[in-house]
C-alpha cells in the first residue's frame, strides 16, 4: 500500500510571508489535498536571534485568509507534534551524536579567529577555503585529535560544533520532481555544522531529522534550497533512513530587469509583495484583494496547466494541479496581471456579496442607504472596476447630488439654449408616470423627435447635470434609480449654477 502522501510548509518567524514564501506553502497545500494527504506547518525557529513577535500568528493568518489551512501545525496539534523546532530542541543533540558515534559526523573546536585566519591566507593565495576532506586533518577536530584531547576539551566546557563528515570522490546522482537528475561531485562539498554546543541544532539537521520524525513524504521548497540537497541526501543516508522526494519551486522574479523580487520591488512599484499588511508595507488583503484572485495568480507563478485557462478556482487548482508541470526557469512577477486577476475575481461575485462589500466602504463615509438600493448600484458599475475600492469614484452621484461639474465638460456641452432645453426636460419627465429606465428613455427620444431636436443638444448636457460628469452607465437607468424628483431637482439645481 502507498504511504500517505505528507507535505510540509517550514518558515521561519523571522518577519511577514513573503508572498514566495505564500506560493510554496500553496502549491505543497496543492499537491497535498490533491493526493488525499497532509499539509503541515512547522515553524523553524531554532536561531531564536532572528526571532521576530507576531511573525508566526502574521504566517498562520495569512495562510487562512488565503484559504489553504494547514491540517496539523501550532495550535492545530496533530501525531507528530510540537511543531515549533524550539519545542523540539532536546530531540537533535541524541543525532547528532549517532553519527559521531558511526563516524560520520566529528567535533570541531576550531575558533571563528582561526577560521578567519584560514580564510584570509587562501584568498591571498587566490583560492576559498572549504572545511572539507582535504584539510580537516590539519585543523582542530576530533579527527585530528586524540580521544583524550577531545573528551578534556569538552570536559572544560570549550565551544565545538559537531560537523558532518561529507565523502570524499563520490558522485552523488540526485532526483528532483521538476529539475530531474543532477549530479554532484562530493569533493566541492563542505563539511557542514550540524549542531552547537549551545545546544541548538543548525537548520539542516532539525530539518532532516523533524522531516523524517513527521513521517514528509515529498519536500517542495524554494529553489533557493536546491544547494542543500546533497547535504540533505546524504545525511538521510548517513541515519540510514529513505529521503522523501523533492521538488524546488522556480524563483519568483522582479517585474522588470533580473533578480528575485524583493521588498524594494515593491515599495518602488506601489504593489505588495506580502499577503497581509506589516508595519508600512501594505499586504495584498488590505490593498483590497480577494483571496481567490492572489491564490489564481500565484498558482500560475511558475505553473502552467498546459491549458489557455486563466481563471481558476481552489478545487480546480486541485484538481489540475501536479508538479511535473511547475516550470526549472524564474516566474517575471507582473503586477498589472495580478489587478486583472482581482478584476476577473470581483466579476464573478454575486451583486449581493459586493453590496454588502460596498456597504461598509459607504459606512466608513457616513453614506448611508438600503441594501437593495446599493445592490442596485453595483450591478450597474461593477463591470468598470477592478477593486470594490473603486466603487465609490464610479457610483458617488448614486448617493449625492454633485456640488460642482467637470470644467471641460461644461465648456463643450453647455451652450446656448441649453438651460433652455434642460427646463423643458424638467416638464417631460414630470410627466412620467412609471418612471423607469425604459420608460423615461422612450419617452425622452419621443420628445426629441417630436422637438426635431439633435440627441447631442440633450443626451450630453443631461448626463452632465444628473451626474457631475461624462462618466457613468447608462443615463436613464441612474435616473431610474436616483428617482423622478432627485433628477428634476438636479436638472434645475444645474441651471441654477451654470
Amino acid at each position: 500500500m502507498r504511504e500517505k502522501v505528507r507535505v510540509r510548509f517550514a518558515p521561519s518567524p523571522t518577519g511577514p510571508l513573503h508572498i514566495g514564501g505564500l506560493r510554496t506553502a500553496l502549491f505543497n497545500y496543492l499537491f497535498a489535498k490533491k493526493n488525499g494527504g497532509d499539509f503541515v506547518l512547522r515553524i523553524e525557529d531554532t536561531d531564536q536571534n532572528r526571532f521576530v513577535e507576531g511573525a508566526e500568528e502574521y504566517i498562520i493568518e495569512a495562510l487562512n485568509w488565503c484559504g489553504i489551512p494547514f491540517d496539523e501545525g501550532p495550535v492545530k496539534e496533530g501525531d507528530f507534534g510540537p511543531y515549533r523546532q524550539s519545542e523540539r530542541k532536546q530531540l537533535y543533540k541524541s543525532y547528532a551524536l549517532k553519527l559521531v558515534e558511526k563516524d560520520m559526523a566529528y567535533y570541531a573546536f576550531d575558533t571563528s579567529e582561526a577560521l578567519d585566519q584560514h580564510r584570509k591566507d587562501h584568498e591571498a593565495k587566490g583560492k576559498t577555503f572549504i572545511y572539507n576532506w582535504h584539510n580537516r586533518l590539519k585543523l582542530t577536530n576530533s579527527l585530528s585529535l586524540s580521544n583524550e584531547e577531545v573528551k578534556d576539551k569538552i570536559a572544560t566546557g570549550e565551544d565545538y560544533v559537531i560537523r558532518f563528515k561529507s565523502p570524499e570522490n563520490e558522485e552523488l546522482v540526485l532526483n528532483d520532481i521538476i529539475r530531474g537528475e543532477i549530479k554532484i561531485d562530493t569533493n566541492i562539498l563542505d563539511d557542514k555544522v550540524l549542531f552547537k554546543s549551545d545546544g541548538m541544532p543548525t537548520y539542516h539537521l532539525a530539518n532532516i531529522v523533524d522531516d523524517h520524525l513527521m513521517q514528509i513524504t515529498h519536500v517542495i521548497r524554494g529553489e533557493e534550497w536546491l544547494p542543500s540537497l546533497a547535504l540533505h541526501t546524504l545525511l538521510y543516508k548517513a541515519f540510514g533512513w529513505d529521503a522523501p522526494e523533492f521538488a524546488h519551486l522556480p524563483l519568483i522574479m522582479k517585474p522588470v530587469g533580473k533578480g528575485k523580487l524583493s521588498k524594494r520591488d515593491g515599495e518602488k512599484g506601489g504593489f505588495p509583495v506580502f499577503p497581509l499588511t506589516w508595519n508600512q508595507s501594505e499586504g495584498y488583503r488590505e490593498a483590497g484583494f480577494f483571496p481567490e484572485a492572489v491564490v489564481n495568480f500565484l498558482a500560475l507563478l511558475g505553473w502552467n496547466p498546459g491549458t489557455e485557462q486563466e481563471i481558476f478556482s481552489l478545487e480546480e487548482l486541485v484538481d489540475t494541479f501536479t508538479l511535473e508541470r511547475v516550470n526549472k526557469s524564474g516566474a517575471r512577477f507582473d503586477p498589472e496581471k495580478n489587478n486583472w486577476y482581482n478584476q476577473q475575481w470581483l466579476q464573478l461575485k454575486s451583486d449581493e456579496v459586493l453590496a454588502r462589500l460596498f456597504a461598509e466602504e459607504l459606512d466608513a463615509k457616513g453614506v448611508s442607504a438600503e441594501q437593495s438600493y446599493i445592490k442596485q448600484v453595483v450591478s450597474s458599475i461593477k463591470e468598470r472596476a477592478t477593486f470594490v475600492k473603486d466603487f465609490w469614484e464610479l457610483s458617488d452621484y448614486f448617493f449625492q447630488a454633485p456640488t460642482s461639474y467637470n470644467e471641460k465638460a461644461v465648456k463643450k456641452q453647455w451652450k446656448e439654449g441649453t438651460p433652455e432645453i434642460m427646463e423643458e426636460v424638467t416638464t417631460v419627465l414630470q410627466s412620467i408616470q412609471d418612471f423607469e429606465s425604459s420608460k423615461i428613455e422612450e419617452t425622452i427620444k419621443a420628445w426629441i423627435g417630436e422637438k426635431e431636436l439633435s440627441f447631442g443638444k440633450v443626451m450630453p448636457p443631461l448626463r452632465l447635470v444628473i451626474v457631475g460628469d461624462m462618466k457613468g452607465p447608462h443615463l436613464f437607468d441612474i435616473m431610474d434609480l436616483i428617482g423622478k424628483e432627485e433628477s428634476i431637482k438636479r436638472i434645475k439645481t444645474a441651471i441654477a449654477q451654470l
